[in-house]
C-alpha cells in the first residue's frame, strides 16, 4: 500500500471507530419509555382477553450513573452477582438497564350480557400489576429478568375500567362482573433470553432479521415456558429486540448501537413472529388460588401468531400488530384475535 493511498485510508479508519464509539455510549446513556394499547375490538369483538393498558420505562445503562451515584454502583455491583445477568467487563460489558412498568389486564366471558355464572366460559377478572426488570445486553443479545407484584380480582379494578368505557361510547355494560375472581395478590418471577442475527442487506435500502427468544414464569398468576421467533422486513430496521407485546418478560424498545433512532433517522418495517408456551399455572383460567372460585379445563399448550407494521422517526417508534392466539380452554368456540398498539420514545 502506498504512503498516498495509506494516509486517506487512516482518517477514514479512525472517523469509523470515533462513529462506532460515539453511537455506542449514546445507546448506553439512552432511556426508553414505552406505551402499550391492546384491545380485541381492533378484531371486531369484545370477549375472552378484552384489554390491556401498560406504561413502562428502560433506564439508561447503570455504569452511565456509577460515577455520580453509590446507589447506581450498587446495584450494578449486585448485578454483577447473578450468573445469569452477568455483563462482563471492559469491551466485553453489556448494557445493564433497570426497567419499571405499570399496567392493567381485563379477561370476559363471551356473553357480557348475563348476568349468572357460565359456568363453561372464562371467568371475568381484572389485573392490576407492577414489575420491575433487571436486562443485560448487547448488540445480538438480551437476557431479562423481572419480578412482578400486583392484585386480581374486584381491587384490580377490571369492572371499572371496561363499564366506564361502555358508558363513556355508549355501549352495552358487561353484566357478570358480580361473577369474578375473588381478590388475590399476585407474584411472579419472569427470565426471558433474545437472539437477534446480524442484518441482512437486500439491496435498495432493505433488510432483513430474525430475533429467537425462549423463557418461562413461575408464580401464582402464571407459570410456563415459552419460546418463538420474529423475522422482521423493511428498510432501515431498528436494532432492538423485536416488537413488544403486554406479556411478563421486560421492555425490549430500547435502542441497541447503530438504531436509527440514536441518529434521527426514519425506519419502516413488516414483521411476522409466532410464539408458543407450555401453560402449568394461569389464574385467569384455573380460578383462585387458595379458595374455591369459577374455573374451566385449559389448554396446555396455547400459541400466538403476530404479524404487523412498524415505523420509527427520530426517537419514536410505533408499532401494530395483530395478533392470532390458539384456543386456551375446553369448550372455547375458536381462537381469539386482538390488536396491539405500541409507542416508545427513547431520550
Amino acid at each position: 500500500m502506498s504512503k498516498a493511498s495509506l494516509s486517506l485510508l487512516l482518517p477514514l479508519l479512525l472517523f469509523s471507530s470515533l462513529t462506532e464509539a460515539g453511537l455506542l455510549m449514546r445507546a448506553s446513556k439512552t432511556a426508553t419509555c414505552s406505551f402499550f394499547f391492546e384491545n380485541d375490538l381492533f378484531a371486531d369483538s369484545d370477549e375472552g382477553y378484552t384489554n390491556g393498558v401498560k406504561a413502562s420505562c428502560l433506564s439508561k445503562d447503570v455504569a452511565a450513573y456509577s460515577d455520580i451515584n453509590p446507589y447506581a454502583d450498587w446495584v450494578d455491583r449486585t448485578i454483577q452477582k447473578i450468573p445469569y445477568l452477568k455483563v462482563g467487563q471492559g469491551k466485553l460489558r453489556k448494557q445493564l438497564t433497570v426497567g419499571a412498568s405499570i399496567g392493567q389486564k381485563i379477561y370476559t366471558p363471551s356473553d357480557t350480557s348475563r348476568t349468572d355464572l357460565i359456568v363453561d366460559d372464562r371467568p371475568y377478572a381484572g389485573w392490576l400489576y407492577f414489575s420491575t426488570s433487571v436486562n443485560a445486553r448487547d448488540r445480538y443479545h438480551m437476557d431479562t429478568g423481572e419480578l412482578v407484584l400486583g392484585i386480581v380480582g374486584p381491587s384490580a379494578l377490571g369492572e371499572d375500567a371496561q363499564n366506564g368505557v361502555h358508558d363513556i361510547r355508549d355501549i352495552p355494560e358487561a353484566e357478570g362482573w358480580d361473577n369474578q375472581l375473588s381478590d388475590e395478590i399476585g407474584l411472579m418471577l419472569v427470565v426471558d433470553r433474545r437472539w437477534k442475527t446480524r442484518q441482512h442487506n437486500l439491496g435498495l435500502g432493505m433488510q432483513t432479521d430474525f430475533i429467537s427468544h425462549y423463557g418461562g414464569a413461575i408464580g401464582n398468576v402464571y407459570t410456563y415456558v415459552n419460546a418463538g421467533g420474529e423475522i422482521r422486513l423493511g428498510w432501515n430496521i431498528p436494532h432492538d429486540f423485536g416488537t413488544s407485546l403486554i406479556r411478563p418478560g421486560g421492555d425490549v424498545n430500547g435502542p441497541a448501537m447503530g438504531d436509527p433512532r440514536l441518529s434521527g433517522g426514519i425506519s419502516v418495517y413488516g414483521f411476522t413472529a409466532l410464539t408458543g408456551r407450555y401453560v402449568m399455572r394461569n389464574i385467569f383460567l384455573d380460578g383462585n388460588t387458595f379458595e374455591d372460585s369459577h374455573s374451566v379445563e385449559k389448554k396446555p399448550f396455547v400459541g400466538d401468531i403476530i404479524a404487523g407494521v412498524g415505523v420509527t422517526w427520530d426517537a419514536y417508534k410505533l408499532t401494530f400488530s395483530h395478533v392470532t392466539r390458539s384456543r386456551e380452554f375446553d369448550g372455547q368456540k375458536g381462537s381469539h384475535q386482538f390488536g396491539s398498539v405500541n409507542l416508545s420514545i427513547s431520550f
